[in-house]
């Protein structure tokens, strides 16, 4: 099970940058991310709206708009 869910849409510059760096930092550190569309489903869409990406880590909200790979690597430390 991965520990980082990834909330984004198709065609979101943003998701797309964040995407590179989750995918970077998870390839350092051994770790796995799971990709939701929040177009896919109207409750994820209300819940965050323009705020994409959104990235959890184990379970609880970690950043939004950017990933900060440093940040990450100390949160996945834990």
């Amino acid at each position: 099970m991965a520990r980082i869910t990834f909330y984004s849409r198709p065609g979101c510059h943003l998701c797309d940058v964040a995407r590179e760096a989750l995918t970077r930092v998870c390839a350092d550190l051994g770790e796995e991310f799971d990709e939701v569309d929040v177009d896919s489903d109207p409750a994820l869409l209300a819940r965050f709206g323009e705020e994409i990406p959104v990235t959890f880590v184990d379970g609880r909200q970690h950043d939004f708009w950017r990933v900060d790979e440093n940040r990450l690597r100390t949160a996945l430390g834990r």
